[in-house]
């Protein structure tokens, strides 16, 4: 890694840290929001911010010949995606008494299996790793419909949680579409976007995917119980 992956690295360990941090204070004064909204929310930058300070002091990634991979970005997203997954259905079940466990489990299922396949995707030779790809590809579909099915169906029993809901569905199905789109044009895939803009790409994304949701998810729901 270079000077710049390094201060990029740390740029975003600094930002999740900082995210972590606000996201306590704001669980001080937690508004009808329930506790563990907060917590998930700590957790999943905090455990962010520490995975990629791994990258930037040189151990979270294994350099090749052909290519880096950076597998401490896989040790974050199979703890930190499911943790937005689980995020967004209890933001979906907001008003339910009883929590659908069965709905939550293939959520967190399907995601650790594409988290773990794009891993092996990417220690895989380029005759095998589309294959990892592809099914990553397919859990991801089954991870989108279940946010679109049933669990808008629940949210949508109030109005207002149906269009609080309807908006983090938007966001986070955004940049979650976005993330197989880098892996493949990016070092790990065709290599079309290597270097920097690679980086970047998992830089950026991260950041608006866990910090932005975090935000508008517990600032909406805030504003619901208020």
């Amino acid at each position: 890694m270079n000077s710049i992956d390094t201060s990029l690295h740390i740029f975003y360990f600094i930002v999740m840290i900082s995210s972590a941090i606000y996201f306590y204070f704001l669980s001080r004064k937690p508004k009808g929001v329930p506790l563990y909204e907060y917590v998930i929310a700590i957790v999943i930058t905090g455990w962010s911010g520490v995975a990629y300070l791994s990258i930037a002091l040189g151990q979270g990634l294994l350099e090749r010949p052909e290519k880096t991979i950076y597998f401490a970005r896989y040790l974050d997203w199979v703890v930190s995606t499911p943790l937005l997954l689980l995020s967004l259905a209890l933001t979906a079940m907001f008003y339910h008494r009883k929590i659908n466990r069965t709905l939550i489990a293939s959520l967190i299922i399907a995601d650790v299996f594409m988290i773990l396949t794009g891993l092996i995707a990417d220690f895989s030779p380029d005759s095998l790793k589309y294959i990892w790809y592809s099914l990553g590809l397919i859990a991801l579909a089954i991870i989108l419909r279940i946010i679109w099915d049933p669990l808008k169906r629940m949210a949508n029993e109030s109005d207002q949680l149906a269009k609080h809901y309807k908006r983090m569905a938007i966001y986070l199905t955004s940049f979650w579409v976005l993330y197989p789109l880098a892996w493949f044009f990016g070092a790990s895939g065709v290599g079309l976007t290597k270097g920097i803009i690679d980086t970047l790409a998992f830089i950026v994304l991260p950041i608006f995917s866990k910090v932005g949701f975090g935000i508008l998810d517990l600032h909406g729901l805030r504003k619901i119980k208020g």
